[in-house]
Order: C-alpha cells, then sequence, then structure tokens
C-alpha cells in the first residue's frame, strides 16, 4: 500500500530548503564579486611588478656593462 504525501505535509519541508539556498546565494554571489575584483587587481599588480623589473633589468645591464 503507497503512501501519498500531501502539499501540507512536504511544504514546510521545501520553505526551509528554498530559505536555505537563499542564504547561500546572499552570501556567495558578493564573495564571487569581490574574489573576481581582488583576482583581477593582483594579476594587475603583477604584471606591473614584471615590467618593473624588466626595465629595471634593462637599465641595470645599460649602466653597469
Amino acid at each position: 500500500m503507497e503512501k501519498t504525501a500531501s502539499i501540507q505535509a512536504v511544504a514546510p519541508g521545501i520553505a526551509d530548503a528554498l530559505f536555505a539556498t537563499a542564504a547561500g546565494l546572499f552570501a556567495a554571489i558578493p564573495a564571487v564579486v569581490a574574489y573576481n575584483h581582488f583576482l583581477t587587481r593582483i594579476k594587475a599588480i603583477g604584471a606591473e611588478m614584471d615590467d618593473f623589473a624588466s626595465e629595471f633589468l634593462n637599465l641595470v645591464e645599460r649602466s653597469f656593462s
């Protein structure tokens, strides 16, 4: 004999799951935006440091060779 679940029985569980999902998205979306922002800044700073190192080494090489 099969038992069927009524919407009144499963609705509270579904509501709790949707609330937990919304809370997770509320935390995750700003975290991803911040991560991407800082990752972009770190890559830009790394590129600037590489450029500086190349220019500095060229200057030292020209000055002391």
